[in-house]
This record gives structure tokens, C-alpha cells and sequence, in this order.
């Protein structure tokens, strides 16, 4: 499943509410704010750990080779692409970037 989202302020305030504070914050916000963002839904054995394995390291010099990171990121700071790193932040997300998928979920 995948939809396209325009980051408002209060939706990129939900979803890195770990990082406002943070030095590089502002710019992150401008960043993701700058146009649309693709949100994906993957379902699989082990789906959290496959795609993180696919995007690699967070920073872009530590990704290796072959992995989405590794390959295309630039910057830590204007990361290229963004996974759930347990079932529990998936679940959170899902419910934050398709709400109707989630209230199905719960009936």
C-alpha cells in the first residue's frame, strides 16, 4: 500500500517528536516540508528487519554499498528515506500516514 503526503508542521512534529530540539531540526522540517513524500506499507516475514537491511545505515558513509543509503543518500541530515526500526514504531506509523487502514483495523 502506498500513498503520497504533504508534511504539515503538526504531522512532522508527530512523527519526529524525538528530534524537535535537536540543532538540525529546522532544517530536517524544511526539508521533508519541500514537497511531497511517498509512505509505503510492506508486508512480509520479518518486514521491519528486511527493509532496513535494504536502506542501510542511517549515515549515508557508514551504508554499504548496494543498500538505498548507501547508494543515493547525500546528507544525514536530509535523509533520503525513512523505516520503522521495530513493529511498534510500524504500527505507529501506519496509524499516522493511513489513518482509515488503521480505524479498519480496529473494528
Amino acid at each position: 500500500m502506498a500513498t503520497t503526503v504533504n508534511m504539515t508542521e503538526e504531522l512532522l512534529a508527530e512523527h519526529y517528536a524525538h528530534l524537535i530540539g535537536k540543532p538540525f531540526f529546522a532544517d530536517l522540517k524544511d526539508y521533508m516540508m519541500s514537497g511531497p513524500v511517498i509512505a509505503l506499507v510492506l508486508e512480509a516475514p520479518n518486514a521491519v528487519e528486511a527493509v532496513r537491511q535494504i536502506i542501510g545505515a542511517t549515515d549515508p558513509i557508514k551504508a554499504g554499498t548496494g543498500t538505498v543509503r548507501g547508494d543515493f543518500a547525500t546528507s544525514l541530515h536530509r535523509n533520503l528515506v525513512h523505516a520503522s526500526d521495530s513493529l511498534d514504531a510500524a504500527a505507529a506509523e501506519i496509524a499516522r500516514f493511513f489513518p482509515r487502514v488503521a480505524l479498519q483495523n480496529t473494528k
